[in-house]
């Protein structure tokens, strides 16, 4: 990959990281004090692992974006890819605030259901554009996928 406004390329991350943190914010305190007190279902992964794969997810949504943002930006089709871009990453960013903060399981379930929508309609989209791009988000949605279903399972069992 050919780097060709390396100051674009670190935004990039750097707004995808910046979801995270504030995903964190509340995941962070909830983790020892609530969290661990869940019943789970036997497939839940320990809680170190969250941390490692959200921040190479979350570099990969960046390099993702980048690859699109430079594909001319004052093109309506790569402006709407960019701000579906965005609007997926708020729905990522909800949804620790819903399921952490707030502890509502259920409506937590309701969020990650459309950040999963949104992120498969993210990669058709970025497909058009930038199959790399869109290459880089199957991960994404494959963790989203599990997220989803390890949210499914502890909301029905608590």
């Amino acid at each position: 990959m050919k780097i060709k406004n390396p100051k674009l390329l670190f935004f990039s991350v750097l707004i995808s990281q910046f979801a995270g943190i504030v995903g964190s914010f509340f995941t962070t305190s909830a983790i020892n004090n609530w969290y661990i007190y869940l019943n789970k279902p036997d497939f839940n992964p320990p809680s170190w692992i969250f941390g490692p794969v959200w921040i190479i997810l979350y570099t990969l949504m960046g390099i993702s974006l980048y690859l699109v943002w430079t594909k001319k930006f004052k093109k309506t089709k790569i402006k709407q890819a960019v701000y579906l871009f965005l609007l997926q990453l708020i729905f990522n960013s909800i949804w620790p605030i819903i399921f952490f903060g707030l502890k509502n399981l259920g409506l937590a379930f309701l969020i990650i259901i459309i950040l999963w929508l949104t992120i498969a309609y993210l990669i058709k989209i970025f497909y058009e554009i930038d199959k790399k791009a869109a290459y880089l988000l199957i991960p994404y949605i494959l963790w989203v996928s599990f997220a989803l279903s390890l949210n499914y399972f502890i909301w029905q069992l608590n």
